[in-house]
């Protein structure tokens, strides 16, 4: 029997966010990212003048396009994206030119010094290979992302982007990001 297809995804409800900061901790402690730098962050937009005043946060993230343009600067190959659209670095392939930083529209991707390779988020693929969750996703108090499947007609991500209006962030570049906020 032929293995089904799978096309992994992020559904972000930023409306949820409470910029407790508990995916990025998740982040760090899973995946050693050193001090000072990120894998996942909280941006934080002010809106209204006194005394109406409100903070949106917003989670942001390495969107796991469909065509990145960060693997196709890449003069290597080290950056690649697998079956299952989950775009990866091989870091015995990355030199460290750092034509991927500059081609990332999200500014997802930083120079990781002691290796001399450039990294990024892998939505915690070897997490995801064992049957987990990212680990962004299974700390978050709020529930703010949903990870799931978008050729599963049966799952929550599925039925979010059929029934909730959504925006994509740049989708002018062709990159056919895969990470989705609710409106």
């Amino acid at each position: 029997m032929a293995m089904k297809k799978k096309r992994y995804a992020l559904v972000v409800d930023s409306r949820k966010c409470i910029n407790c900061k508990a995916c990025a901790v998740a982040c760090k402690a899973e995946n050693e990212v050193p001090v000072g730098r990120f894998r996942n962050w909280i941006n934080e937009a002010r809106q209204g003048e006194y005394p109406k005043l409100r903070i949106d946060f917003e989670p942001e993230q390495c969107h796991h396009c469909e065509h990145p343009s960060c693997a196709r600067v890449c003069p290597t190959g080290a950056t690649w994206v697998r079956k299952d659209g989950i775009v990866l670095v091989d870091y015995d392939d990355c030199i460290g030119c750092r034509y991927c930083m500059v081609a990332c529209p999200y500014e997802a991707r930083y120079f990781h010094e002691e290796s001399g390779t450039v990294h990024k988020c892998t939505l915690c693929s070897h997490r995801i290979d064992g049957g987990e969750l990212p680990a962004c996703v299974a700390t978050c108090p709020s529930k703010v992302r949903v990870f799931g499947d978008l050729e599963d007609s049966s799952s929550r991500i599925h039925e979010l982007l059929a029934t909730r209006r959504y925006r994509l962030k740049e989708p002018q570049t062709g990159n056919g990001p895969q990470l989705y906020y609710l409106l």
